[in-house]
């Protein structure tokens, strides 16, 4: 397939395209810059800001699939109205351009936050594991505009019913393990707002892939979390001591994650590994 990456000159973006190259896929990777150095066979680079539909739409062109990474990615660094109105529309931005020139398979890149989560003045959760089902306790415009995301999605894939749009949970998105651990242990308060949760970016990538080429149907969201915290502590003593008003209705044992990503395994064919 020829798929069209949004936002690939991030991180993420930078190590899905050599990923996607690799499954036998040619990748249009659309980016506010071009890149430095050579090109490379298979790729296209284009400099689009996508805020502008037009942009948008004549940079996705002649594609078979849309992995839509592009956004800010946390509160704080902008005004506030900056981050939740320039997400949204150009999350929109992708789901409209895609529906207009019949890209039938999308991936949003959403992330675990959309449900309130760590940006929230005080995380609120109503039982771990935490499944797909959870509701939305969100308070920021970084995680408002994730949950926006989603909910666009429910909407295009009632509106055009050939579309099979996957929205990505992903969380702290990092190198390896070993990573997650010493980022954890050197910010425990920031760990424990992130209910010491992570996702490798190799892992990440290939939930990317399945996202365009499972197949599944209409909308669906998907936890993408590694399935252990990067702290040695038991995660039910974990919960005990930093939520306790949150019940603890699936399996904590051991260090056990605190999201479950049993949905992703079962309509993808996904797992984290690292």
């Amino acid at each position: 397939m020829r798929i069209a990456v949004t936002g690939g000159g991030g991180e993420l973006g930078r190590a899905l395209t050599p990923h996607l190259l690799a499954a036998g896929h040619s990748v249009v990777s659309i980016d506010r810059a071009l890149p430095a150095g050579p090109p490379q066979p298979d790729v296209r680079h284009i400099a689009a800001d996508l805020r502008d539909l037009g942009q948008f739409v004549g940079a996705v062109q002649g594609c078979e699939a849309l992995i839509h990474l592009a956004a800010h990615r946390a509160p704080g660094a902008l005004p506030d109205p900056v981050v939740y109105v320039e997400n949204t529309a150009v999350s929109y931005h992708a789901l409209y351009a895609a529906a207009v020139l019949g890209i039938s398979r999308v991936c949003l890149a959403s992330s675990v936050n959309a449900t309130g989560a760590a940006f929230s003045r005080r995380p609120r959760y109503d039982y771990f594991p935490l499944d797909e089902a959870h509701p939305t306790y969100n308070e920021d415009p970084y995680s408002l505009s994730k949950w926006v995301l989603e909910q666009q999605a429910d909407s295009f894939a009632r509106r055009y019913e050939d579309m099979q749009i996957a929205s990505l949970r992903f969380h702290w998105l990092l190198d390896s393990y070993e990573r997650a651990a010493e980022v954890s242990a050197a910010h425990p308060a920031v760990a424990a707002r992130h209910l010491w949760a992570y996702t490798t970016i190799e892992s990440a990538c290939r939930a990317c892939l399945l996202g365009v080429t499972a197949d599944f149907g209409g909308h669906e969201v998907f936890y993408i979390v590694a399935p252990r915290t990067a702290v040695e502590t038991a995660s039910s003593k974990l919960a005990r001591a930093h939520y306790p008003e949150t019940t603890i209705r699936g399996d904590l044992a051991g260090t056990q994650g605190f999201f479950d990503c049993a949905k992703a395994g079962r309509l993808l064919g996904w797992h984290h590994e690292g």
